[in-house]
């Protein structure tokens, strides 16, 4: 052990004591249960869908919701419930996709930024300030119809405006460990600039942005689904819970399960990040408060 690992704070990495503390919290158990089975569906939807997802059935339109169809079928025969579970496939890759590049160039931007800061703090201010005047939703938008509908040009739009949330809560992060005696002591060390930063700072500082990151899943969701209603994100004949919610609006006094089903699956996965990330909040407190 060297002199600064005796002088760094310690950091969470107990497993056995994290565990122990999550495991007597019903918020975390609930988070974790919710995104547990919503895994299972996005990586087997085929073992677990009772029908394709894509099949027409002529003789079974719009069924309100029985044991053959529990959730019903839409106007071209398709069963809603195979169609929510395939969406999860598509949803839950775009929670990871449109945040985790973000994530991961605000982490490095937010790092060197918050270290050397300067006249590349200044510059930064200045991106931040000229991103937030914008509505997020708005600008995300604009971009996609620049870039054109799609997955790809959509994880790309969020992208380009949502590292910035990231590097902000980073250079923060970093400013306040970079503060701490055992940064000084690294420095005294000789240590170079990128094993004070990514061995010692960032280590410390990245459990805000942990925590950040999984309720920003949860927005992504909403945002990707928002774009697919308005189809901008995922395109017919594709399930993804916006497109699904979209093809149900014109029926939604006659057939409301179209919509309803889809709508559900928002809110209950949306819950799951949103528990795990507040629970994941109070054990990365300092002491586990």
């Amino acid at each position: 052990m060297t002199t600064l690992d005796r002088i760094a704070p310690a950091r969470p990495n107990r497993l056995s004591g994290f565990a122990a503390r999550a495991l007597k919290r019903p918020a975390f158990l609930a988070g974790f249960a919710i995104l547990g089975a919503s895994l299972l569906l996005a990586l087997f939807p085929a073992a677990i869908a009772p029908y394709d997802p894509l099949a027409f059935d002529m003789t079974a339109i719009q069924q309100g919701p029985s044991l053959a169809h529990p959730f019903g079928t839409d106007g071209f025969g398709r069963d809603v419930l195979s169609r929510v579970i395939w969406a999860y496939r598509v949803d839950m890759q775009m929670a990871f996709f449109a945040t985790v590049f973000a994530m991961l160039i605000g982490l490095t931007t937010g790092a060197l930024v918050g270290f050397y800061g300067g006249i590349a703090d200044a510059i930064f201010g200045r991106v931040v300030d000229a991103v937030i005047t914008f509505p997020f939703l708005v600008l995300v938008i604009a971009i996609v119809a620049v870039l054109g509908p799609g997955l790809v040009n959509m994880y790309v739009a969020i992208t380009a405006v949502n590292w910035v949330y990231y590097a902000r809560l980073t250079r923060a992060e970093i400013m306040a460990q970079k503060a701490q005696d055992y940064a000084a002591a690294a420095r005294v060390l000789g240590y170079s600039d990128a094993r004070i930063i990514f061995r010692h700072l960032l280590p410390n500082a990245i459990s805000p942005v942990i925590v950040y990151w999984m309720t920003d899943m949860a927005l992504a969701i909403l945002l990707g689904s928002s774009l697919g209603y308005l189809g901008l994100g995922a395109q017919p004949p594709a399930a993804e819970w916006g497109v699904l919610i979209a093809e149900g609006r014109n029926f939604i006094m006659t057939a409301w399960w179209i919509s309803l089903m889809p709508g559900i699956a928002i809110v209950v996965t949306g819950l799951g990040f949103s528990l795990l990330g507040d629970s994941l909040a109070d054990l990365l407190r300092p002491k586990g408060r």
